[in-house]
């Protein structure tokens, strides 16, 4: 891989940059000083809430980018922007048909605060680490002065198998993307990290031909197509590795960790 070109790095988080204890490695944060000394910029693209991204990345914060949401939200230069929308219509009309799917567990998300209508107490202990500003409502569907970027869906057992097909038929009218063994979201028809990644690349006058993307999940495939590196990890889903050019080591083995030490090397 010649990295010569290199100037932006995006990172996927789940399954991806964090360990299976949900952790940053300590070596990807030394590593960051050195992209951020050879003017690299990074960015962070997830399907977690903004309030959780800042968490796990406190130290670097004010010098990253992020996309939360998976592309609803994006800051950059500190100043944080809701991009694509749902109505209250919108909103309605998904909890609606997700009402009707058994040990399913809804969550709405705004550029403030999550909601939740369950107390189940084995969704809210999970929900705990991808969510930490979240209000429990006695209904979602009476929630009207907030601005809403994704429906989050979570099941115990696979979101693919028991929650997408029952939820396919919304993609006409949805962005309906499986972003995780247990999780499921719904956004906007034009919503997704790539659309967020674009929007950024325009504003600091980076391309596609200068951008490394690091992915695990099919809410990743879009921006890693966008970009010219694209790179799955081991633990990848299929879709992902049938799309990526380059694969590395799993999560738990450093393997953003791995592919970042070759792009430094290769620029001293």
């Amino acid at each position: 891989m010649d990295f010569s070109t290199i100037k932006l790095v995006v990172s996927d988080m789940d399954g991806t940059l964090l360990n299976d204890n949900h952790e940053v490695s300590p070596r990807f944060f030394k590593q960051f000083k050195k992209l951020k000394a050879l003017n690299i910029h990074f960015v962070a693209a997830s399907g977690r809430q903004y309030h959780s991204l800042i968490e796990k990345l406190e130290p670097i914060k004010n010098q990253i980018s992020i996309i939360a949401e998976n592309g609803g939200m994006l800051q950059h230069d500190n100043e944080l922007q809701a991009l694509l929308k749902l109505s209250n219509t919108d909103v309605n009309r998904c909890i609606k048909t997700l009402r009707t799917l058994e040990n399913a567990f809804i969550v709405l998300c705004s550029k403030h605060s999550a909601y939740i209508e369950s107390d189940d107490i084995d969704f809210t202990s999970r929900l705990k680490e991808y969510y930490t500003a979240v209000k429990s409502v006695d209904d979602l569907t009476q929630l009207k002065s907030d601005e809403f970027l994704k429906i989050a869906v979570f099941h115990s057992e696979s979101s693919e198998k028991h929650v997408y097909p029952h939820v396919k038929p919304l993609e006409n009218d949805f962005q309906v993307i499986v972003s995780g063994q247990n999780w499921l979201d719904i956004s906007h028809l034009h919503s997704n990290k790539a659309y967020a990644l674009k929007k950024l690349l325009d504003k600091m006058g980076i391309s596609s031909d200068q951008t490394l993307v690091f992915g695990d999940y099919n809410n990743d495939i879009d921006m890693m197509k966008l970009a010219k590196y694209s790179v799955a990890m081991k633990n990848a889903h299929p879709n992902v590795k049938r799309i990526a050019k380059f694969e590395t080591h799993s999560n738990t083995n450093e393997g953003v960790e791995h592919i970042l030490e070759q792009l430094i090397g290769s620029k001293y």
